[in-house]
């Protein structure tokens, strides 16, 4: 109706656990379809709900080695899931008369409100849900690339563009620089590149910048997802959602244009759900980020300006620095990793989810070293004023700086140093592991 729907890609998720699920998706508008739920357990999860406990009983959600190896699950159980999932939707499609999932899209007049004499359900009205103006075509898929038919703006971008600009390092290793415009129906800009990287030359991926690209503009979501070791993607502009998802090795830079006028530790740059479920390499952030930065990081180094509520949500591994504010309940599940926070105001604490971890000074002039390395990149990287005024007075700065450490992490740590090493920690856990059994009688 306002020419708005052939613009975007809509994607649904929440407890899609059928085929079913899935057709009723597609027939109110959805074209993407996240599952999360169904794929844990087929893996093996029993739902405990104690994913923040570090207590996982099947060796999923947890960083307990004594618990990990009871992990049973296999990458081809979530395969099986998903052909039936897609089978029982076929099976649907054909009863509707519809050939594919593209042609469903929106259809709403096939679905119909089911009766119920359910005292509160019986109240509800669907009909501005189901609602199809008179007239209205089939809604159409996102402007495609040229010449590509059907696929989307980051297909195009990547196959035409990225891994054709990137064919010396690819084929040969050799250095590739480039600049290039980006635009925000530009979507996980790098990804098919760095599945590239990859396929080529396995997870240690390529020597670290042999990629080095330069974009100016808006990128989509899911910018630079799932990069490997090798590439850097170096942003001037601003960033959708979920930009770093899976980063597994490769390096992101974000700053504003150098013509921009405002203050970048001011403004937000990058959207929500940054990092999430990074592995390894780094980011280096000027300016603020949305909420749930870094949320489930397991590996990455970042350097942000400031971030929204919920920040370092999950962690499990890696270093966050955030150079300026957190919103609310930072650290909320965090097991693992650190966060080192800037806190010139002294009102941190009441911004803090303290159910799992506890603030500390730091001391260890190693540490200290370690963070002030990673300013002066975040510095190199972006040209931040703030990481220029924190270093020009490092003194009192790192007076102000609050380490966000979990306590298991904190325990875990100890262990191991106890213990002479990993390997030693692993025999430790053994020994205990023979007693207990020795005590129980089994």
């Amino acid at each position: 109706m306002n020419g708005l729907r052939d613009r975007v890609v809509l994607e649904v998720d929440g407890k899609l656990m059928t085929g079913r699920d899935v057709v009723v998706a597609a027939l109110l508008g959805a074209e993407e379809f996240g599952f999360a739920t169904a794929p844990l357990v087929a893996l093996g999860c029993d739902m405990m709900r104690h994913c923040n406990l570090d207590t996982c009983p099947v060796g999923i959600a947890t960083q307990n080695p004594d618990l990990r190896r009871r992990f049973a699950g296999d990458p081809e159980y979530v395969v099986n899931l998903m052909r039936f999932i897609a089978r029982e939707a076929r099976e649907i499609m054909a009863g509707l008369g519809f050939r594919s999932l593209a042609e469903m899209v929106g259809r709403t007049e096939v679905l119909v409100q089911r009766p119920t004499e359910h005292w509160k359900a019986r109240k509800l009205d669907l009909t501005a849900l189901l609602y199809r103006p008179e007239g209205l075509r089939s809604l159409p898929s996102p402007s495609p690339g040229p010449g590509k038919g059907q696929e989307r703006s980051f297909v195009f971008f990547d196959r035409e563009k990225l891994l054709f600009l990137c064919r010396p390092a690819l084929e040969e290793g050799r250095p590739v620089r480039a600049v290039l415009p980006v635009a925000n129906t530009d979507r996980a800009v790098g990804t098919m590149l760095g599945s590239e990287v990859t396929r080529r030359y396995g997870a240690q991926g390529l020597p670290a910048e042999t990629i080095r690209l330069h974009l100016v503009g808006a990128a989509g979501q899911s910018f630079g997802a799932f990069l490997p070791p090798g590439i850097t993607l170096i942003l001037e502009g601003e960033a959708n959602d979920y930009l770093g998802k899976g980063l597994s090795g490769g390096k992101i830079v974000v700053y504003p244009p150098a013509t921009s006028r405002f203050a970048a530790e001011e403004n937000v740059i990058i959207g929500n759900v940054a990092l999430y479920g990074a592995t390894g390499g780094e980011a280096y952030i000027r300016g603020l980020a949305g909420e749930r930065f870094a949320v489930r990081n397991s590996g990455a180094k970042a350097v942000v300006e400031g971030v929204g509520d919920h920040g370092c949500e999950y962690m499990t591994g890696g270093r966050v620095v955030v150079l300026g504010p957190t919103g609310r309940n930072f650290a909320a599940g965090m097991s693992g990793g650190i966060a080192y926070v800037l806190d010139e105001e002294g009102d941190f604490p009441r911004r803090l989810n303290p159910e799992l971890v506890e603030l500390e000074r730091l001391a260890d002039p190693r540490e200290i070293e370690e963070l002030r390395a990673m300013i002066r990149r975040h510095l190199a990287y972006t040209g931040s004023e703030v990481a220029r005024r924190v270093l020009a007075d490092w003194e009192r700065a790192v007076a102000c700086f609050v380490k966000v450490m979990p306590k298991d992490y904190k325990r875990a740590l100890a262990m191991l140093a106890a213990a002479g090493g990993e390997e030693g920690l692993m025999a430790a856990f053994e020994v205990n592991k023979r007693d207990r059994l020795r005590v129980s009688g089994n």
